[in-house]
Formats: structure tokens, sequence, C-alpha cells
């Protein structure tokens, strides 16, 4: 039986240990630190060779983590932000709460990337998901509009998949946006807080299609052995989402953030991307690419830079509330 004084002391000796360990907290969307997604295989890799304490933070999904920094500002405890993408980049610098990267490295992106402050990790372009068992699936927004399908879609200010899409209808008609929007709102079944949720809603058969990513189906050929989803291709070209991680400015472990944020353009972190979040690595990784990530490649890829997307962002919002407000 241990006496008081000596389980005091290796409490006390425990508590040290803990103490002289680093913590690096890192706030992120939902999907990513779920049990099927990279948070922990990323976790364990880091931690392993980091000596430190890698901790997750979860903030609803990817819109809501700009919101959760400008809410906490200097006092958050993160020291990285991952899961921004260019539709919220000029906002987020804008706050003067994230810190420059210093050395960009090379990455294999359909676009020039030439960011001081945000490293992307993933890409993948927004595209609408349906069963294969659907007679005529819409080749544009018009069709779609025109169309008796039911749709389920994500929350622009609390998702980016979601502020992608608006951001895809603007990109693809400018000035008809409003009009586009006003098509399209009796195809809307449901407008989620977030990607899984609307995921899940078309699984369980609730709509027809569901704004997701073109690599979706590649999800349930690999993970399921599952051939029956595919995405549709749009005439207009589909819009590409790039997602990025940044540097708390006002982070107590600088050192061990940068060296986070090497890690994730190492083979490491993105050789897990392709399988467990389903988006393009940013640094294709020395294997390739899994099976089924070539088969949806739109013809046209629309993208806004991230100030445009800035300048726009509540004009397009304005456009999709009044819309579904009618």
């Amino acid at each position: 039986m241990r006496t008081p004084i000596l389980a005091t002391g290796c409490l006390a000796a425990a508590g040290m240990a803990a103490a002289e360990t680093p913590v690096l907290t890192v706030m992120t969307y939902d999907s990513f630190i779920s049990e099927w997604g990279p948070g922990p295989a990323v976790e364990k890799a880091f931690e392993a060779e980091c000596g430190c304490d890698l901790r997750f933070v979860a903030a609803g999904d990817g819109a809501a983590l700009l919101a959760r920094v400008q809410l906490e500002g200097a006092r958050s405890d993160a020291d990285v932000v991952l899961g921004l993408d260019t539709n919220l980049t000029a906002a987020a610098a804008a706050t003067g709460l994230f810190a420059p990267h210093g050395k960009m490295p090379a990455l294999d992106l359909p676009v020039t990337w030439t960011d001081p402050q945000f490293i992307p990790f993933d890409w993948g372009w927004f595209a609408f998901v349906h069963d294969k068992a659907l007679a005529s699936p819409p080749g544009s927004f018009e069709e779609l509009a025109a169309s008796d399908l039911k749709i389920v879609i994500q929350d622009p200010r609390s998702s980016t998949p979601g502020l992608g899409l608006v951001m895809w209808v603007k990109a693809a008609y400018g000035e008809r946006a409003a009009e586009i929007w006003q098509g399209l709102a009796d195809n809307i079944v449901t407008v989620t807080p977030g990607w899984s949720e609307a995921y899940g809603l078309f699984l369980n058969g609730e709509a027809d299609m569901v704004l997701s990513y073109s690599t979706s189906p590649a999800y349930h050929l690999i993970a399921e052995e599952d051939d029956s989803k595919a995405a549709a291709r749009f005439a207009e070209g589909h819009y590409l989402q790039v997602e990025v991680a940044g540097k708390l400015a006002g982070s107590d472990q600088p050192e061990l953030a940068d060296r986070f944020l090497d890690f994730m353009t190492g083979e490491t972190f993105q050789s897990v991307l392709a399988t467990t979040n389903w988006m393009y690595p940013a640094k294709t990784p020395e294997a390739g690419l899994p099976e089924g990530f070539e088969s949806m490649r739109p013809e046209a890829t629309l993208l806004f830079s991230s100030e445009e997307a800035l300048a726009i962002r509540e004009e397009a919002l304005e456009e999709w509330r009044n819309a579904l407000a009618r």
C-alpha cells in the first residue's frame, strides 16, 4: 500500500512531466477530427515526431471557424486554424489575427498560390452528388431549377460548401445570380448548418441530390465498394475550393505552429487526405491518387480571388437569403 507522501510525490512528478510537454492547439471543423476523418492519424503522426501534445478543437463547419476566431480575438487558445478557404482568407487576414507563414512549399494546385499568411492542405471542386439511378441528372443550374428534383444544401453563413455554392452561382451567372436562386428555391428541401448533416439526409433518402464534392463518389467506391453514386457535371463549370491553415499571431507556441504547418504539407499528412478527407491533397503523395479521383474533372474551373470573394460576399448572401425567404 502506498503512503500518502509517496502518492503525492508521484502525482507531483506526473504533473511536472505534463507541464513540460508543449501543447499545440489546432482549431478545425468537425468532420476533420471525426473518427473517420484525417485528425486521428494526423495527431498520432505529429505527436510521434514533435514530442508534443497536439490538441484539436472543433468549431462546427468551415465558415464557423472564422466567426469563432473573430469572437475570441487575441484571447483565443488556438495556435493554428485549419479549414478556412479562399472565400474566407481575405476576411480572416483583415482581422489582423494571423501571422505570416514564411516560405511557401512546392504544391500541386490547379491555381497559383502566393498568399503570405495561409498555406493550402487540400482542394476540390464542389458538385451535386446523386444516385446513378437518377434518370436525368441536370447538366446546369438552370436545368436543376427547371426540374422537380429535391436538393439539400448547406448554410453559407456557417459552412464553406454552402458559401462555395453561393460563390459558384455568382461566378457562373453574375447579375443573373438572384434569378437562378429564385428558380432553385423550390428545389431546396432544407438548409443544414454543415456538410455532415446535409450528406446524411441525402443518404437517408431525404433528397435526390446533395451539395458536396466531385470526389464524394470515390468515398463510396473505395470505403464501401459502392459504385452507385455520381457527381453531376455542370456546363457552367465547377467552383474550386482550396482549404488552408494559418498560424495565429497570438500563439504561445509559434515555433511549434510553424513546425505543424511544415508537417501539414509533408508526405505523412498529405498521404492520408485522399481517403479520409476525400479531397485532392495539396501535394500529390508518392503513391499517387486512389481509384475514383479522376472520375469527374470539370471542363471549366470557377474561382474568385480572395479579395473578390470578400467584396461580393454580402451581395451574394443577400441574393440567397431573398430567394429562400419567398
